[in-house]
């Protein structure tokens, strides 16, 4: 998907009517709401009305994140989980520039088109295109998660890894890490079990985060274990993990 369909200006309540502009169109308007509101605009996609089907969740993860970003000013974040009008809205009142990239519905849709293509190509199949997984996920990157090297100063990753193919989460992991600036923060989920359903997050305040139900878009991949984590993110140097009831553990990795 490019970048071009992917970014609107999202200050309001919700979604603007011109949500598919070009970044430079978008860029132009974030200029001058910045300038009216002395805030950092925010760059998102199509924002999501929560559903009736969610439930809230103390996240220490998140205290940590919020107290490793204290005293960070203008900082910048990259939200790649759904784009939540509440979690923006949340980010850009502390003075961050909020970038959403859902790429999880991106991955879904370039796994649905590359489907697509082989059903339609059949016996006639390019053989130079590489169709493994490690294939797939460099060809999907080319395309996606295109910011400039140490963009942001932190990224909310979420759990999106375990609905990874194990490639395509090794390349994630590596892409995120050269977005990152030093010393940027990355928060990261992972669930002990495969999840009986799927999930999106969405933050309500400084501690809590509302769990909402939402249709299956990937389908889980794997559980990593303690020592797997590590070996995604053996760059950073520093790792600080919570465990809670739901079976869910929430990670800090700060580069």
């Amino acid at each position: 998907m490019s970048l071009l369909n992917k970014f609107g200006i999202g200050p309001g309540n919700g979604p603007s009517p011109e949500a598919s502009r070009s970044v430079t169109s978008a860029a132009g308007s974030a200029d001058r709401s910045r300038s009216k509101s002395n805030l950092p605009a925010a760059a998102v996609g199509t924002t999501r009305v929560a559903s009736s089907s969610e439930t809230s969740r103390v996240s220490n993860g998140l205290k940590e994140l919020l107290w490793n970003l204290d005293g960070l000013g203008r900082g910048t974040l990259l939200d790649l989980g759904s784009a939540w009008q509440t979690t923006l809205s949340f980010f850009i009142e502390k003075g961050f520039r909020v970038t959403a990239d859902d790429l999880l519905r991106s991955w879904k849709q370039f796994l649905d088109q590359e489907e697509k293509s082989i059903r339609e190509a059949g016996s006639t199949q390019d053989p130079s295109v590489d169709r493994t997984p490690a294939g797939r996920a460099t060809r999907f990157l080319e395309s996606n998660l295109k910011y400039p090297p140490a963009s942001f100063d932190a990224v909310l990753l979420w759990d999106l890894l375990d609905y990874l193919e194990q490639p395509m989460a090794t390349k994630t992991v590596a892409c995120v890490t050269e977005l990152l600036r030093p010393g940027g923060v990355v928060f990261a989920m992972f669930h002990s079990k495969k999840p009986e359903g799927f999930q999106r997050y969405r933050v309500a305040d400084s501690s809590t985060l509302q769990v909402i139900s939402s249709p299956v878009l990937c389908p889980a991949q794997r559980v990593y274990q303690n020592r797997e984590i590590q070996d995604l993110f053996a760059r950073y140097r520093t790792t600080k993990s919570f465990i809670a009831r739901d079976q869910l553990r929430e990670t800090l990795f700060i580069k």
